[in-house]
């Protein structure tokens, strides 16, 4: 049965929307776990590179790749901040007491526990710094080479979510967030789940976009912190899958600008863009002001940055066929 909750004006006010590289960091373990039908290129490489140095994740990967249908929820705390750094989520993680651990692990394992598991339960303190530092070192090899794109997605995808709630409130923030998330009447239901409904989450909810998880929506409500509803960031699937630029739009705007054309299919920043294209900066700045003034590109301020994506007009221009799967 679907899942619904039941938010008041106070969990609407306490709703925040917030992104981590430790979500990252977990799912992309996951999904290397998988038979994978997303992030193939990002799946490759980070097979590649364990393949030639593997990680020792032997406190980790029991707990979150096995036959239960969920993972201890005290791994991924709720981001504190909008932007919260690795090291912060993992010191929230490792705040976590050894009651909720116990209490986790029991949930999630029933009476007896795996032989993970059943060490954590044992000595908490020392598991939490163990997988810690397991979970630093695959963010550092996995994931904080490609933060830069993951981060323009993840940014881009909050700051339309944050005008979407400006524009409509609660109507506008959760109308287009997933197809099996539905607001209705103060309740936000969510298809496609057979566990019992939860009645109000705690603490309001933290939206949490995620760009290497599964397709799905993942409501997390027994976290040590806020319920979280973690959902596909707008862009992910653009992100790893660049065809070559049609033979037209080369011809038209010149072999760079078309590239930056594709590229941007994703939001991406200047930066991102030279270090994916291996060009200057103030080269891709010049071929973006071209494409902004020409209407096929447009910039966004997120924070200190400009977030660059391509628009209607450009999407049409490279696939007239598809041009309707963008907005």
């Amino acid at each position: 049965m679907p899942v619904t909750l039941e938010l008041t004006i106070g969990d609407l006010a306490d709703t925040r929307l917030a992104f981590s590289p430790l979500s990252e960091t977990i799912s992309g373990l996951q999904t290397l776990a998988r038979t994978p039908h997303r992030h193939l290129p990002w799946v490759r490489w980070a097979r590649r590179e364990l393949a030639a140095r593997p990680l020792d994740l032997a406190w980790t990967w029991p707990l979150i790749v096995n036959d239960r249908t969920s993972w201890p929820q005290f791994l991924l705390p709720a981001p504190a901040r909008a932007t919260t750094t690795i090291d912060e989520a993992l010191e929230a993680m490792r705040a976590t007491t050894p009651a909720q651990v116990r209490r986790s692990l029991h949930g999630v394992f029933g009476d007896r526990l795996p032989e993970a598991a059943r060490a954590l339960a044992a000595e908490p303190a020392a598991g939490l710094n163990a997988i810690a530092a397991e979970l630093r070192q695959a963010h550092d090899r996995l994931i904080a080479p490609h933060w830069s794109r993951l981060r323009a997605v993840l940014d881009a995808d909050i700051a339309y979510r944050a005008r979407r709630w400006a524009d409509g409130g609660a109507s506008g923030l959760f109308a287009d967030l997933h197809a099996e998330v539905n607001w209705r009447d103060g309740r936000l239901i969510l298809r496609r789940d057979h566990r019992p409904s939860p009645g109000r989450p705690a603490g309001g909810l933290v939206l949490s976009p995620v760009v290497l998880g599964p397709p799905r929506v993942l409501l997390k409500l027994h976290t040590t912190t806020q319920t979280t509803v973690r959902y596909p960031a707008r862009g992910s699937g653009a992100l790893w899958n660049r065809d070559p630029a049609p033979d037209h739009v080369i011809r038209l705007l010149g072999r760079r600008r078309a590239e930056l054309l594709d590229a941007l299919r994703s939001p991406a920043t200047t930066t991102g863009l030279a270090e994916a294209l291996r060009v200057s900066p103030s080269a891709v700045s010049q071929h973006l002001r071209v494409l902004r003034d020409s209407g096929l590109v447009a910039g966004q301020r997120s924070g200190r940055t400009v977030l660059y994506q391509t628009t209607r007009r450009g999407l049409a221009l490279l696939r007239p066929d598809n041009c309707d799967n963008f907005a």
